[in-house]
């Protein structure tokens, strides 16, 4: 589940596990692009580190 939000006059995006999530984890534009410029390597680390 993801929502938008703001802070600061900042645009922010939020993930959330499900709609009663307590911790959801958010972020603002200047994260997002640091997220996108590494995805490939948060891909491995969630493939080398994922013990389910």
């Amino acid at each position: 589940m993801v929502e938008r939000g703001e802070y600061k006059g900042k645009p922010l995006i939020i993930i959330k596990k499900s709609e009663d999530d307590k911790y959801p984890f958010s972020f603002g534009l200047g994260k997002a692009k640091l997220i996108l410029e590494n995805i490939e390597e948060i891909k491995k680390f969630v493939e080398e580190n994922n013990s389910n």
